[in-house]
């Protein structure tokens, strides 16, 4: 597995998100077989694994924590904690507390002393940046964590923030369908020698070219409220998988593959983080950091992207009706 730095933490090239072993993608694998199939990932040269507090109400970070456990000082771990509106505080020292207790609750459920990458998971309106970055560096002197991100932050936020800690690395939502950040999020991050996750790779799974147009989705799948698996959309965005189909074909690989190897070719600071729960779709997603598009190719993907419109998207808002429903 190829290796990449995200400001001065190095990992592999492809990490894993844990999120879907523990909800948001309907039923999973059962407890051994995700702690399995994590370490499986690890041996296959995954060395960067993401979870957060809130995926299953703090049980994924116990699944990682047990999975990583016995190859803890070989892997970069990331989470992320959230601050709600109602715990917004007065003050940068009762900030720092509450975010303590915070880290506190993750390194035990995770069993580890120290995370390497702990995310603001969402930047809060009510709550100054500045206010969490000086959290941030307090943690980072108490050594219980190495480093710190935002997720889904704005330039703006990144520049206030970086200027108190500096950041190690933004993670967003970024896909071949969602390229919203590459306008000034990006740009700004290789300026400043920040590193870019990608969260949702593969557009929820839409990228690996296997859904259709009667997928039907249960239980707690986002896929239920995310507009692009919309029956109409799917529809209107087979342009899209026609494209990556193509390549794929023609370089014996998967458009999966094909659609990681793209943002991978973009910066050297990308790191994706796609979930998988089958052996072979782990394989297949980590696989792609061995099928390297050349500048001709990648050009090519581009131009034709230009010409693509794509429709329905993945807002936090729509997610949150999931729990209307």
């Amino acid at each position: 597995m190829k290796k990449r730095f995200i400001r001065d933490l190095e990992v592999s090239s492809i990490g894993l998100g844990c999120m879907g072993f523990s909800h948001g993608y309907g039923s999973g694998p059962d407890r051994n077989e995700s702690i399995r199939l994590i370490r499986q990932a690890y041996h296959l040269g995954c060395t960067f694994f993401d979870t957060a507090e809130g995926y299953g109400n703090g049980s994924n970070e116990e699944l990682v924590g047990e999975a990583l456990k016995p190859i803890r000082d070989k892997i970069i771990l990331a989470t992320k904690f959230r601050i709600v509106k109602d715990s917004a505080t007065a003050s940068k020292e009762t900030t720092l507390q509450q975010i303590r207790t915070h880290v506190e609750a993750s390194l035990k459920r995770l069993r580890t002393d120290h995370i390497d990458l702990y995310y603001q998971h969402r930047v809060n309106k009510d709550i100054p940046v500045e206010e969490i970055a000086f959290s941030m560096g307090e943690l980072i002197k108490e050594g219980k964590i190495l480093a710190w991100g935002q997720s889904q932050a704005t330039e703006e936020e990144i520049r206030r923030a970086h200027a108190v800690t500096p950041l190690t690395a933004i993670q967003s939502e970024y896909s071949i369908m969602e390229r919203m950040f590459e306008k000034d999020v990006i740009p700004t991050c290789e300026e400043l020698g920040i590193g870019f996750v990608p969260f949702s790779p593969l557009a929820s799974g839409f990228l690996s070219g296997k859904i259709s147009k009667d997928t039907k989705y249960e239980g707690d799948d986002v896929r239920r409220v995310i507009t692009r698996f919309d029956r109409d959309n799917i529809i209107a965005n087979q342009p899209l998988l026609d494209l990556i189909t193509r390549f794929a074909e023609s370089r014996k690989a998967t458009p999966a593959q094909i659609s990681l190897a793209w943002m991978l070719h973009k910066k050297d600071f990308i790191v994706p983080i796609p979930g998988s729960r089958k052996l072979e779709r782990i394989q297949e997603n980590l696989g792609a950091a061995e099928v390297e598009l050349t500048d001709d190719e990648y050009d090519q993907i581009e131009e034709e992207l230009a010409n693509i419109e794509i429709h329905g998207n993945r807002t936090d808002e729509d997610i949150a009706k999931l729990r209307e429903l």
